[in-house]
């Protein structure tokens, strides 16, 4: 969507807040000896606690919705990952990706967490996918193009010999889920389209600790893991597109890695 008042501009930064505060208490949970069931289990009280309604619950075909309020991915797994009921352990690198409606409003974010104090290999994979997506975020400015995000994500993983998954991108967002434009992980210069001031968007990177990695899905139906069992890490914010910098709806960029 693009956001043409500053009414519905602080309509959304609330509802931004809103999503934020009980996404942290998501992070608070995702501790050694909780499942990620326990954890989906918590955000759906919460959604009845802020009366709100699950975006990602009842998603996909009809043959197979999705029934989960989270999506929930451990270690190699990448995106879209069905909450497990085994308990987390020391070690693992967990996402939690998670969103709302409210009042016709949606969101869509992600935190990335390690189960205790992380080895160097997987701190570097935390820290170079939040750096990516984060400086691609800061260019969602009017002007800029599609590719300009997606570059930068691109070369902060590979400068480091990880690489971006391909398959899935992030997104416009509004009053539906995922809207134009697709802003994928990868990408050159000044290509693509050219951003407008009151976007709202999703920018996202799932980042695989090893060089031309791919992708395959789970026998679930839903979860992607990466091909060579190396771990993911993933991160989301919600932005809005102006003029010299973006409004960040979803305001996690100084959470902790564990």
């Amino acid at each position: 969507m693009t956001i043409n008042s500053d009414h519905q501009l602080i309509k959304y930064q609330e509802i931004g807040k809103k999503s934020t505060e009980m996404l942290w208490q998501l992070w608070e949970a995702t501790i050694e000896g909780a499942t990620p069931a326990q954890i989906d289990d918590l955000a759906t009280r919460l959604c009845q606690r802020y009366n709100v309604t699950s975006a990602f619950k009842g998603v996909g075909s009809r043959k197979n919705p999705y029934r989960y309020v989270t999506c929930i991915n451990v270690n190699d797994g990448v995106v879209h990952g069905i909450p497990s009921t085994i308990p987390l352990q020391k070690g693992d690198i967990v996402k939690v990706d998670f969103g709302i409606i409210d009042e016709g409003f949606y969101t869509d974010h992600c935190f990335t967490k390690s189960i205790g104090e992380p080895s160097e290999e997987d701190l570097l994979l935390m820290k170079t996918a939040r750096r990516a997506v984060q400086e691609a975020a800061r260019k969602a400015i009017v002007g800029n193009k599609v590719g300009d995000l997606g570059f930068t994500m691109q070369s902060v993983a590979e400068k480091v010999g990880f690489s971006t998954v391909k398959e899935f991108v992030g997104h416009g967002i509004g009053f539906t889920m995922h809207d134009e434009p697709q802003i994928p992980a990868w990408g050159k210069i000044r290509q693509g389209l050219t951003l407008e001031r009151g976007q709202v968007l999703c920018v996202e990177a799932q980042v695989i600790a090893s060089k031309d990695d791919g992708v395959y899905m789970d026998e679930d139906g839903w979860t992607i893991r990466s091909e060579s069992g190396a771990k993911a890490a993933m991160f989301e914010y919600m932005v809005v597109v102006q003029e010299k910098k973006p409004v960040f709806l979803t305001p996690t960029l100084q959470w902790p890695l564990y």
